[in-house]
């Protein structure tokens, strides 16, 4: 039953694709951009694994990372790399994504968090800076300490409370 299923959204996507290609004339599948599909289907093919045995979710890892890519590319091959400098932290938050599978269908082992916190926060850090004279107007390094000051503050509680 799950088989037909995934099939059935896979149809569904294939003929979104084409149908977009029909209206719009954009060549979803060419030589030129097919490889990023090649990405995203290896990504769903480690999550569609996992979740049709529930057996080792260290596969979800790689299969987060190279889903969460996949889209990436589609995104950036579609606008034709014109927003790259825009999107370079979701590669960093790819990782974080695919630790986080594991961590949510895995063992739940709260050391698993160390690293999704921090890739997390480098992403949102690399987005900060990015846009850092925009932002600049609204927060100061200050506030800022002030603010990851609190959510280590929150996690140590929430881990505590967690524990007891």
């Amino acid at each position: 039953m799950k088989g037909k299923v995934i099939w059935g959204f896979l149809f569904i996507i294939l003929g979104v694709i084409f149908l977009i290609n029909s209206i719009f004339g954009y060549e979803f599948i060419s030589a030129s951009n097919l490889w990023p599909y090649i990405v995203l289907a290896l990504g769903l093919s480690f999550e569609i694994s996992y979740f049709n045995s529930r057996k080792d979710p260290g596969i979800l890892v790689p299969g987060g990372i190279l889903t969460v890519l996949g889209l990436l590319f589609i995104f950036e091959t579609f606008t034709k790399w014109n927003f790259s400098g825009y999107t370079y932290p979701i590669y960093t938050l790819s990782v974080a994504i695919g630790l986080f599978q594991l961590y949510l269908f895995g063992e739940k082992k709260g050391g698993l968090l160390i690293p999704v916190f921090v890739l997390t926060a480098v992403s949102i850090f690399q987005y900060l800076s990015m846009f850092y004279k925009d932002i600049y107007k609204y927060f100061n390094s200050k506030i800022l300490f002030a603010v990851i000051l609190i959510f280590i503050g929150c996690s140590i509680l929430y881990n505590n409370i967690k524990k007891k």
